[in-house]
């Protein structure tokens, strides 16, 4: 329906967004409802928000994103507000522009395409470029990382981050490889340590790429921090949509909203269970988790490994930033 619709806002947007008619029927825009787009990028779920009649505010903390932003903000007629900033400080800065309530807030979590085809921001082993991988363009690059971390906290991250089973190698032949500045020099050297075969399914620099771009970028703090500030924003019966792409993002937004919608069961094995102590569910029973249909990661590959999690928020107070239950339970 809105997806249909979309063009006439901007004909030459450069991508489509991941499982986008899936998102729409999830938040079930209304005309004049107000709905937040918190990872901006190219703009293709502000513009189906926007064709569905909805006033959009979008978020993203990439310099790059913020012309388009602009030239959205143009065309929109007072319907679209761009923000620079991090999708953790949506709340802050929402209430800042005289925001107090949305009816929905979609997040799409991860590099998107639009940084991933640029080589110059080297996020990508694909391409050679320098080895920066920053999604706000400031703070500690990839290149930082890699030249000065130890070798342990190396390897600890490619464990943690990117779930690789060889992080020690790894990490030994980083360190014995150093400096490194380009993307394809770190491509080379984690193929060599794992003895990369041309022609395998998977590049074995895709698990090392994902860790140290989330590390750099602080990603899941910020999943946690945007999770909790997008509770705090939504009215009774808005709608969340968070689209991710691997199974630590997809985890935490699992256990956010298992343990927000009173879905957890008996509490944590390590806390005393205390029911008069319960906080009412923020959320209702999330739908279950959908996935893109084959014709969708036939035009898309990324698709295949996104997973889309919708919930509406119920009437109950915000329960705020994790605590001890929580974190135990997780």
């Amino acid at each position: 329906m809105a997806a249909a619709q979309t063009p006439a806002l901007a004909p030459s947007a450069p991508h489509i967004p991941v499982l986008l008619d899936e998102v729409l029927e999830g938040l079930a825009i209304a005309p004049g409802e107000v709905h937040v787009d918190a990872t901006f990028g190219a703009g293709g779920y502000s513009r189906a928000m926007l064709a569905a009649g909805a006033s959009v505010h979008g978020f993203d903390r990439d310099p790059d994103a913020a012309a388009t932003g602009a030239e959205l903000a143009a065309q929109s007629e007072g319907r679209f507000v761009f923000h620079a900033g991090r999708f953790s400080q949506l709340a802050q800065m929402l209430r800042a522009a005289g925001v107090v309530q949305v009816d929905g807030i979609v997040f799409d979590i991860g590099v998107s395409s639009m940084q991933l085809d640029q080589a110059e921001r080297g996020f990508s082993f694909q391409y050679d470029g320098p080895l920066d991988m920053r999604m706000g363009q400031d703070g500690l690059s990839a290149a930082d990382f890699v030249n000065t971390a130890d070798e342990g906290d190396i390897a600890d991250i490619l464990y943690l981050y990117g779930e690789e089973r060889q992080s020690r190698r790894i990490a030994r032949a980083i360190v014995a490889a150093r400096p490194l500045q380009r993307t394809l020099e770190l491509a080379t050297v984690v193929r060599k340590a794992l003895g990369y075969r041309p022609g395998a399914p998977k590049d074995p620099a895709t698990r090392t790429f994902q860790a140290i771009r989330i590390h750099v970028n602080g990603e899941l703090d910020e999943l946690r921090e945007g999770l909790v500030a997008a509770e705090a924003m939504l009215a009774p019966g808005g709608r969340l949509a968070v689209v991710s792409f691997h199974s630590l993002e997809d985890r935490i937004v699992k256990r956010f909203l298992k343990a927000r919608s009173g879905s957890e069961g008996a509490g944590s094995r390590h806390l005393p269970d205390h029911p008069g102590q319960r906080r009412a569910p923020s959320f209702e029973k999330p739908a279950r988790p959908t996935r893109a249909g084959e014709a969708e990661c036939a035009r898309n590959p990324r698709a295949r490994s996104a997973t889309l999690r919708v919930a509406v928020r119920s009437d109950a107070p915000a329960w705020g930033t994790h605590d001890d239950a929580e974190r135990q339970a997780a």
